[in-house]
């Protein structure tokens, strides 16, 4: 029997549907920015939230061809859901709409998820790994060794929340200034994390990472083969943030040629992605493409992670 998912994140909505053997039938990610404007405690605007429901039906009618009814789909929502004053009315409206059922999740729970989805396919040396899921409105933050997990954390520093913060709402030009205050921002989040062991990988999912990776390669069209796995040096990190930084958007989005839209939230993601691998003395990461919606599809107890 087929399987589907949908991860429903700040930034990004992703459809995953799998066979019964668990090879991949459709992967899609849709860019909405459904967290746009939210803010800490700040409602889902009405724009964001009719282009995600058009995307949720799409996604509910590939599933469907795919032989899996809406009902069926194993759907959950993250940070900007977890900060939404109207998120349970949205996704009342989804359930209506397509019939899909959304579920609000903790950081804990969207952290083992992360966890269980990004490992898959990637050839990692034994010993500690720190798995890092950076989103639009937070960043999830694992530690484990094998497949049992040994401490996550929720750090409230997304893409989207991070660059509405210290650049706005509408970015045109990026100022040092504003640079320098997300960086000492940023240092400050990332130092209250304690490690009980340094991990020897470190691992990063989602779209930043994804994209970053994707630009690095110079690819114009995305392809998985190259970007998971692929490892992202500090260097290059930093590299791309000073060129983010003196770019007009136009010249943003033809760098992020793989997905434009997210264009304006890299710098801010490769500061963190950079600021986590400095915090654990490792010169670079390892990309991965797995995610949330894959854990969704993992049975924890075949992993030992429950």
């Amino acid at each position: 029997m087929n399987r589907a998912s949908i991860d429903i994140g700040s930034n990004s909505l992703l459809l995953l549907v799998v066979d019964s053997e668990g090879v991949t039938l459709h992967d899609e990610a849709r860019v909405v920015s459904l967290g746009k404007g939210l803010g800490d405690r700040g409602l889902f605007r009405p724009d964001r939230m009719i282009e995600a429901l058009g995307v949720l039906g799409e996604f509910a009618q590939t599933a469907r061809g795919l032989g899996v009814a809406a009902a069926e789909i194993r759907a959950v929502a993250t940070s900007a859901a977890r900060r939404a004053l109207n998120a349970t009315s949205f996704f009342d409206k989804v359930r209506e709409a397509t019939g899909i059922v959304v579920r609000v999740i903790a950081g804990e729970e969207e952290a083992q998820l992360t966890w269980q989805g990004a490992l898959g396919q990637l050839n990692l040396p034994e010993g500690p790994i720190c798995v890092v899921d950076l989103g639009g409105g937070s960043t999830e933050v694992v530690l484990g060794l094998g497949h049992r997990i040994r401490q996550r954390s929720s750090l409230e520093i997304g893409t989207v929340r991070l660059t509405e913060q210290f650049f706005g709402s509408t970015v045109d030009r990026y100022r040092p200034t504003d640079l320098a205050r997300l960086r000492a921002h940023i240092d400050a989040i990332v130092a209250t994390l304690r490690w009980p062991e340094l991990p020897r990988s470190l691992v990063a999912v989602a779209g930043t990472a994804t994209t970053l990776a994707a630009m690095e390669l110079r690819l114009l069209r995305y392809d998985r083969t190259k970007v998971h796995g692929y490892r992202l040096t500090r260097a290059a990190l930093r590299r791309w943030t000073d060129q983010l930084l003196h770019a007009s958007p136009e010249e943003r989005r033809l760098m992020a040629a793989i997905s434009p839209e997210r264009a304006d939230y890299l710098l801010a993601g490769a500061v963190v992605l950079e600021t986590v691998a400095t915090a654990v003395h490792k010169d670079s990461l390892r990309v991965s493409d797995g995610g949330v919606r894959h854990g969704l599809l993992v049975d924890p107890q075949a992993l030992g992670a429950a």
